[in-house]
């Protein structure tokens, strides 16, 4: 009989030590940061799944290639072994370090867009959108009716509509949408992928109408294995070679290699076009660096090169999404209404079907964060009213999953806070702002308990 479990494809070789507290102590904690997880210390953190940007275990061949990290400022080989790594997979001609990936999408929009332009995307995630909007863009998300609907299962509800995408060309006039973007996979809509038939659609319709087609490629190998898994066709291709495929019919793309990069901090901007190219390159030297170092260290670019590569191993990608689907499907059979089906590299659980007598007004997905935090030392984030405005069209809690930090028991741990507080549920209360900034405001917000479950209006 074949074995059925699937085990980390990796065995430890370092730790790092995760400190307890007590729910009193957590209380303490939590009210001190105006209850804003994103100011609660690490240290007093003992699940964190905030987010898996920049949270991964490296491999000792990445460690390994930090060695040979030459810090020269211009030229440096470490750029061009990164560079080589990029294109091998990408396949663009002009590679732009970056810091991370806002970094990148700063001299996107910055470059590419003007006051009145329009930027259509599956769904901008935060630093998109932010970016997008700095430069007085519209950031305009156009997902496919289905990822509207957390419940309902699609194999690719990550899809843009690309209808709905024609149409606003065909509204707003060619002249306004400098570019259009496909997020993959599509974090603010559940880490939902994309699947090859719609990139090109998507592509066909830009095609059409000479406007170019840039990919948001943060998770690209977490997608390429979905389509590898779920659409017809691909299932003996490897997941280099779907990823190849993908971005044959892109013009460009940004990435922040924190995700499917393995790597602790990097990004990169590319792009086919060599006057586009020379701008971004400008603009980068105000700001991150000469372009061969682009605000990076020679070692962290030596990372990138070898994450990339790691990251499109199958075996690794076999567990990464088992792995986090044994966490969505553990808390789903109990129902606990989660975004389905279960996503890459993370679980969203359904803040408003979760806490039915939390207004959105109220902020039902950092009601239910805070809970977890309180209830297991388990840090999420809320993915809706408060990071997303009047844009949101859904409240949700995302548990990311850091690549290759944490393990099975880890998750077991997870999955038994969370039916602990969905046990409790009708207990919790909704939030109101007490502070807030002008972008990307659940940053740095402070919020407090609304009085009591009825008050229905909150100061936002």
């Amino acid at each position: 009989m074949p074995i059925k479990t699937i085990i980390e494809p990796f065995r430890i070789k370092s730790i790092e030590a995760i400190r307890r507290t007590t729910r009193e102590e957590r209380q303490k904690l939590v009210e001190a940061a105006g209850y804003n997880l994103f100011l609660v210390d690490s240290e007093s953190i003992l699940i964190d799944l905030l987010t898996d940007s920049g949270t991964a275990a490296m491999s000792t061949e990445q460690w390994a290639a930090m060695m040979r990290g030459d810090e020269s400022y211009a030229g440096s080989p470490s750029f061009a072994r990164f560079r080589d790594s990029v294109q091998a997979i990408f396949g663009f001609r002009h590679v732009i370090p970056t810091h991370q990936g806002r970094a990148a999408e700063r001299i996107l929009f910055s470059v590419m867009c003007k006051k009145g332009d329009v930027v259509p995307n599956n769904t901008h995630f935060d630093t998109t959108r932010a970016n997008c909007e700095f430069v007085g863009a519209q950031a305009l998300d156009l997902p496919i009716p289905e990822a509207k609907e957390p419940a309902r299962v699609h194999p690719f509800k990550g899809n843009m509509d690309a209808a709905r995408l024609a149409e606003a060309i065909e509204r707003q006039g060619v002249k306004k949408i400098p570019l259009v973007m496909l997020t993959v996979t599509n974090n603010s809509g559940g880490g939902q992928p994309v699947s090859m038939e719609n990139i090109r659609a998507v592509k066909e319709i830009c095609k059409k109408h000479g406007i170019p087609l840039y990919i948001d490629a943060c998770r690209f190998a977490e997608n390429a294995y979905f389509i590898k898994l779920r659409e017809p066709g691909y299932a003996k291709k490897t997941p280099r070679e779907i990823a190849r495929e993908m971005f044959s019919h892109a013009d460009g793309c940004t990435m922040s290699a924190k995700k499917d990069g393995m790597a602790n901090i990097g990004g990169f901007l590319c792009t086919n076009d060599d006057t586009l190219a020379q701008q971004q390159k400008d603009l980068l030297i105000l700001t991150e660096g000469f372009p061969t170092y682009g605000g990076l260290a020679g070692r962290d670019l030596e990372a990138i090169a070898v994450g990339l590569n790691e990251a499109l191993e199958e075996e690794y990608l076999k567990y990464r999404i088992a792995s986090t689907a044994f966490l969505g499907n553990h808390i789903a059979s109990e129902g606990v209404p989660i975004v389905q089906p279960p996503g890459g590299h993370a679980i969203y659980i359904d803040a408003r079907a979760f806490l039915p007598h939390v207004p959105p007004a109220q902020f039902p997905g950092v009601a239910l964060a805070n809970e977890l935090y309180l209830e297991g030392g388990i840090r999420s984030v809320e993915i809706g009213t408060l990071m997303f405005g009047e844009h949101a069209k859904m409240d949700l809690v995302r548990l990311a999953i850091p690549r290759r930090a944490y393990t099975q028991s880890h998750i077991e741990y997870v999955v038994e806070v969370i039916l602990d507080v969905w046990r409790k549920r009708e207990q919790i209360r909704g939030y109101e702002i007490t502070h807030q900034a002008k972008f990307l405001r659940h940053f740095s917000a402070r919020l407090k308990p609304v009085a009591n479950r009825d008050h229905d209006e909150c100061n936002h």
